[in-house]
């Protein structure tokens, strides 16, 4: 590869390592799957160059790094949204109650979600 190529990769994937944050500020997780392939193929020409500043590695390298915590985070949240989803799912399909000697009881509700008021 030219300098003028390696400088084009490097930008290319300055870039779109931007458009990436920028999807994962937004939440926008289709973008970012379609970003993924582009950012290997950046990935693996950058590596087939052998001369690229240590500067322009360094801050291509930082904004990985970044991206990679926004997507830990954004990862973390979906498992924390999933999570909750589950637990309010259980809520509806049955109810855990404890009887005077303080042992735990699951009630299974009906299929609709009601419960049976008795006086």
């Amino acid at each position: 590869m030219t300098d003028r190529t390696s400088a084009c990769v490097v930008t290319d994937l300055d870039e779109l390592l931007e458009r990436e944050r920028e999807a994962l500020l937004t939440g926008n997780l289709e973008t970012i799957g379609r970003l993924v392939d582009h950012k290997e193929s950046l990935i693996n020409d950058l590596s087939v160059i052998g001369a690229v500043e240590a500067s322009q590695l360094a801050q291509l390298n930082e904004k990985v790094k970044r991206n990679q915590d926004l997507l830990d985070h954004a990862l973390a949240g979906i498992r924390s949204v999933a999570s909750r989803l589950a637990a309010m799912r259980r809520v509806r399909l049955s109810l855990d109650t404890y009887d005077s000697s303080g042992s735990k009881r699951s009630v299974t509700l009906s299929k609709d979600g009601s419960v049976e008021k008795r006086a």
